[in-house]
């Protein structure tokens, strides 16, 4: 990344973390990530390193909240991001959506978290709209690859660890391990009680959140019917929240953000309670994009997100299309079949991303999860899949596309073709966006 400076740091007007950027004019970034390359250099270049970037841009007290786990992270960040609004605070979001300050968008989607340096580039952007807190999602990648590095941050949030980019950490226990590298220090820490057992945490400055375990933020009691409602009690608070949005794993997500705005703010918690119904979810997440027939777009790729999001619906009739992203974890594919095959009626296996991998392939691997499974259609085509499942719908059933969620493209080969789930159902159905 390579960033012109409207106000000089050392004499410097250009930025940038790429050693092949570099000239005598530019002033280079020194991270984790890159130093071998930069003191492999011949010649000598002005260097700052990100905890002097951060001072110069006094960037040190900016409130960083970081959420981390497989699944819920863009969610609890965006419910986090909506609260603080209405909590009358002027917070900023990071995440795969793009980077947004207070109710404005100023960058479109991006990488989960991007480099330290584009992390603090939005941070000193954010700052400039006049925003307090820096609200981010923070992957395990980032995490492994000091991404962060030097970020203080003042709430870190753990929604939960499942199976997941064992492609790049190669075991689970790996994962795990990395994954509680984030909750090592003594900054403050919100933990999922429930599911607290994956993972490490140092217990200093550390408050919880559950549904089943005691927990700092204790769900009480709560219903999943006609959205969600929920009750939560925290030391002799208690206050109750509704919201439209679905599943059992929704209410953690919003309980997360409960907590942690709380633990931001010291808002009384009904106040906070009371804002979750204005929040209506992330686009591409349990999105429905048709009501008749019902048809709904979730981002879920694991085994654990297709049950979190089938389970949701399991009172539905349901007709499920997905696939399974390609030069990724293969041992995942037969398991998230199998998830699919215990909950839908009728499954359509598919192409998500194959990159470079043979979809046919990719969806045998799938298969193997859903051997002796009535009502298997595989079809290497998405589009196709997702005319055929449409067409296919009875009265009463329901169905559920996985996988790519808001995404606006199908990679093949090494290129991205333009392609949106959402977009590719409403010209089957014939419906525009205001309509579904």
């Amino acid at each position: 990344m390579k960033i012109t400076l409207q106000t000089p740091i050392n004499g410097y007007l250009v930025l940038t973390d790429d050693t092949q950027s570099l000239d005598e004019k530019t002033l280079f970034l020194k991270t984790s990530q890159n130093t071998q390359y930069f003191e492999a250099l011949t010649h000598a270049f002005g260097y700052i390193t990100p905890e002097a970037l951060i001072k110069e841009w006094g960037l040190d007290k900016m409130r960083v909240v970081g959420v981390t786990g497989t699944n819920g992270k863009t969610t609890v960040t965006a419910a986090i991001y909506s609260l603080l609004i209405d909590m009358g605070r002027k917070p900023a979001l990071q995440g795969t959506r793009g980077l947004f300050a207070t109710d404005k968008r100023l960058d479109g989607k991006k990488m989960t978290t991007p480099s330290i340096l584009e992390t603090l580039y939005n941070m000193k952007r954010a700052k400039e709209e006049g925003c307090d807190y820096f609200v981010m999602e923070v992957s395990s990648h980032a995490i492994h690859q000091r991404r962060i590095e030097a970020i203080d941050f003042t709430l870190k949030v753990h929604t939960n660890v499942t199976r997941d980019h064992l492609d790049y950490h190669g075991t689970i226990e790996e994962y795990r391990r990395v994954k509680s590298l984030f909750f090592a220090d003594e900054s403050m820490k919100l933990l999922n009680k429930d599911d607290i057992k994956h993972i490490a945490y140092n217990p200093k400055n550390a408050y919880s959140y559950g549904v089943d375990e005691p927990a700092t933020y204790k769900v009480q009691a709560f219903s999943l019917k006609e959205g969600i409602t929920a009750s939560i009690k925290h030391i002799r608070e208690e206050a109750v929240f509704h919201s439209p949005m679905v599943g059992l794993f929704n209410l953690y997500n919003l309980t997360a953000a409960v907590a942690a705005v709380h633990l931001l703010t010291k808002k009384p918690l009904q106040n906070i309670c009371d804002a979750v119904e204005l929040f209506g979810g992330v686009s591409g997440r349990m999105e429905v994009v048709s009501r008749d027939p019902l048809v709904i777009v979730d981002f879920a790729h694991t085994p654990d997100g297709i049950y979190q999001v089938l389970d949701a619906m399991k009172e539905k009739e349901l007709v499920v299309v997905f696939g399974a992203g390609g030069n990724r974890d293969r041992d995942k594919r037969p398991q998230m079949g199998a998830v699919a095959g215990r909950f839908a009626k009728r499954i359509y296996v598919t192409s998500d991303n194959p990159r470079d991998e043979d979809p046919e392939a990719i969806i045998e691997d799938i298969l193997r999860g859903l051997e002796g499974k009535a009502g298997v259609i595989p079809i290497v085509d998405r589009k196709e899949a997702i005319e055929k499942a449409v067409a296919s719908l009875s009265s009463g059933e329901v169905l559920l596309i996985l996988g790519k969620g808001d995404e606006e493209y199908q990679e093949i080969g090494g290129v991205k073709y333009p392609f949106d789930d959402r977009e590719t159902v409403r010209q089957i159905l014939g419906i525009s966006a205001s309509l579904s």
